[in-house]
């Protein structure tokens, strides 16, 4: 299963804090703006994504289709798939995409420990 480029996503209280603080770490902004409440910011391989006032809580993200730098990977697997594929083994899904569409669509799921994942396919 592809699950594609992996990030973690920071539910910030002040995303100019947080942007000032990850660029003293060597991040740089790669996306987001200000103006849209989020940032995403990569040190070499390494993604962070901030977001203020969007969501509670940090989750991990996988973005099937696309690399580390939100360039098209030819190959990869379809949030549905990667959705049968989860049931099919039994995982529960706190949201399941729409199966009748195609293009973009996302799914939620928790690990065992309440941990938030996110498969967020953009096309």
């Amino acid at each position: 299963m592809k699950l594609g480029a992996f990030s973690i996503s920071l539910s910030v209280k002040d995303l100019e804090k947080s942007k000032v603080f990850y660029e003293k770490l060597g991040f740089s902004t790669m996306g987001g703006g200000m103006e849209s409440n989020y940032l995403i910011m990569k040190n070499e391989s390494t993604l962070i994504g901030l977001f203020q006032a969007m969501f509670d809580g940090n989750m991990l993200t996988f973005n099937p289709g696309w690399d580390e730098n939100a360039q098209n990977l030819e190959a990869f697997d379809d949030v549905r798939k990667i959705q049968q594929h989860l049931k099919s083994k039994e995982v529960t899904l706190e949201k399941e995409a729409d199966e009748t569409t195609s293009g973009p669509e996302h799914i939620f799921l928790k690990d065992p420990d309440g941990n938030m994942i996110l498969i967020d396919q953009h096309r």
